[in-house]
Parts: C-alpha cells; sequence; structure tokens
C-alpha cells in the first residue's frame, strides 16, 4: 500500500499533520514554560508577616513608637 496517489495529495497532508503535532508540542512547552516561571514568581514565600512589615515601618520612621507600640498589642490580641 502506497500513502500517496498519483497526484501525491496524501503525502501534503502527512506533513500538514506532522508540522501541527510538532507545533502542538512546542506551544505545550512554552505554555507551561510561562505558568512555571509565574507561579515562582508569585508563590507565597514571598509573603511577609505582620510583625516584619511593622517592623520594617518602624525602623524607616514611618510611624513612631507610640503607634509602634499600641500596633505590637494588636498584633498580640488578634
Amino acid at each position: 500500500m502506497s500513502y500517496m496517489n498519483a497526484n501525491g495529495s496524501f503525502f501534503l497532508w502527512d506533513w500538514i499533520l506532522w508540522m501541527g503535532f510538532i507545533f502542538l508540542v512546542f506551544s505545550s512547552i512554552g505554555t507551561w514554560g510561562y505558568t512555571y516561571r509565574a507561579h515562582r514568581k508569585f508563590d507565597g514565600s514571598q509573603r511577609k508577616d505582620a510583625a516584619t512589615i511593622l517592623n520594617e515601618r518602624y525602623a524607616s520612621g514611618e510611624i513612631t513608637r507610640d503607634q509602634y507600640r499600641e500596633m505590637k498589642i494588636e498584633m498580640a490580641t488578634v
């Protein structure tokens, strides 16, 4: 049995189907790579807890000592 008829039309369809398959494979790999990088960029390990944020704000002079103490007491009760 031959994959081509007299004018070679089946041969063309083979190439089209293989190129489509290769395109799908590469686009799937690209999509996986993009989502992998996006999840690494926005994962939960970069989040700061409330105490760290409060200490940074006090160290930068954004809040006063009294405000710092009040917020620290509120954090302990919550």
